[in-house]
């Protein structure tokens, strides 16, 4: 027998060297209206790329990745 299940989202970014996880605000957001969702909070996800998902620990990571910041 096939079971189906949907994986719930995870939405990750990195500040200050540390791993943020944020909860999903809603699953019929999309990934980029839950970076929206979040740029209030913070600053850095405004002009952040989006990439994912990646399926680990029976979840869907979406990751926002920021190049501000960073030399070279």
């Amino acid at each position: 027998m096939i079971v189906t299940a949907k994986l719930e989202r995870e939405f990750l970014f990195k500040q200050n060297q540390k791993v943020i996880k944020l909860a999903d605000p809603s699953p019929g957001f999309t990934p980029q209206q839950v970076m929206n969702f979040y740029s209030g909070t913070y600053p850095i996800l405004t002009t952040a790329t989006l990439e994912g998902p990646n399926i680990k620990e029976d979840k869907l990571q979406y990751s926002f990745n920021s190049s501000l910041g960073t030399k070279g």
